[in-house]
């Protein structure tokens, strides 16, 4: 059995990233710009709470900068900094327990700072291999299954000995359930209250990865688990 993790929500919550790489931002924008940083900061903080998107370009504009170079700069600087960013404590407890099976992570998202992720959450020392999907173009990036059968061939396993545990349905299972793979959505991140057409679903749900254990990986590769089985809180195992 080889087991594939999502990054994003799923080790980890991924807007201590996005706070870290606007911090980084905050600070440059005081150094070069002498822009006290309780002063940008404000200003994102009262900003983010309408989503991320164009929110440097908004940031800049307040402050009277915005040029496409200092849009650039900026992106940049969010883009390369070293994040401040920490791993779930259920995630490291999961990755622990489950130190007899191979484990990869699929991720998408720009290549540096997928990489500057991986490594500040230490997570290349802790997985066998990290495929960074942005890294074979972008139309490899899920829900295409490039990366997935790439796992299958490294470690000559079937995609229905594949499990893998991500949080967001729109695109993290549609693209491989069909082909045999096994899928297990964690309930958590911006995605956890989502519906979404059984088709786009995973195999199963669970509310953390605190209940990740190799008896449910037993049981879903077995074709033990019914379709749609929920798993609430540990409930089935009368944790």
């Amino acid at each position: 059995m080889v087991i594939v993790f999502d990054l994003d929500d799923t080790l980890y919550d991924e807007m201590t990233f996005v706070n870290s790489g606007l911090l980084a931002v905050s600070e440059y924008l005081e150094s070069s710009f002498m822009i006290p940083l309780v002063a940008s900061r404000g200003f994102i903080k009262d900003r983010i709470k309408y989503g991320r998107e164009g929110i440097l370009d908004d940031v800049l504009k307040h402050f009277s900068l915005y040029s496409k170079n200092n849009v650039k700069r900026c992106l940049s600087i969010y883009r390369g900094h070293k994040p401040e960013i920490h791993i779930y404590p259920d995630a490291e407890l999961c990755l622990n327990g489950l130190s007899r099976y191979p484990k990869y992570i699929v991720t998408d998202g720009n290549k540096l700072v997928q990489h500057n992720k991986v490594a500040a959450l230490d997570l290349y020392n802790k997985v066998d291999f990290v495929f960074i999907t942005h890294r074979y173009g972008l139309k490899h990036a899920k829900p295409s299954p490039y990366c997935f059968y790439k796992i299958c061939e490294r470690e000559k396993a079937s995609p229905d000995q594949v499990v893998y545990i991500a949080d967001n349905p729109d695109k993290d299972f549609v693209g491989i359930k069909p082909l045999g793979f096994k899928t297990i959505r964690v309930l958590q991140g911006p995605y956890r209250n989502l519906k979404k057409p059984p088709e786009f679903e995973a195999d199963c749900n669970i509310s953390s990865l605190a209940e990740l254990d190799a008896q449910l990986l037993q049981r879903i590769t077995s074709r033990e688990l019914r379709k749609g089985w929920d798993i609430d809180a540990g409930d089935q195992y009368g944790r």
